[in-house]
């Protein structure tokens, strides 16, 4: 079965960086595309960035681009997302994500705390 398995979370000060990493198994990985998603207390789930497959064109929602990086390795079968410069604003839980078949698929989510 799909699972998604997220790390590379933590405490981390403003203007720091932190590299979050998502080991996908049970799919072909590079036939599909990969998203990451985060949700902060009291707010709903938001789109990040995502890469397609094949050529892996990506894509930021504004308040991140210049900042945030997505990636991915087909061989390791891993997804990527390199934050640099974070803010306080950034503090949320990270989701790694893509579409199966007739599923949407999440991973357990890892905590991202931007803080001094």
């Amino acid at each position: 079965q799909v699972q998604l398995v997220e790390s590379g979370g933590g405490l981390v000060q403003p203007g720091g960086s932190l590299r979050l990493s998502c080991a996908a198994s049970g799919f072909t990985f590079s036939n599909y595309r990969m998203n990451w998603y985060r949700q902060a207390p009291g707010k709903e789930r938001e789109l990040v960035a995502g890469i397609s497959r094949g050529d892996g064109i990506t894509d930021y929602v504004d308040s991140v681009k210049g900042r945030f990086t997505i990636s991915r390795d087909n061989a390791k079968n891993t997804l990527y997302l390199q934050m640099n410069s974070l803010k306080p604003e950034d503090t949320a839980v990270y989701y790694c994500n893509t579409f199966v078949g007739l599923s949407n698929y999440w991973g357990q989510g890892t905590q991202v705390t931007v803080s001094s």
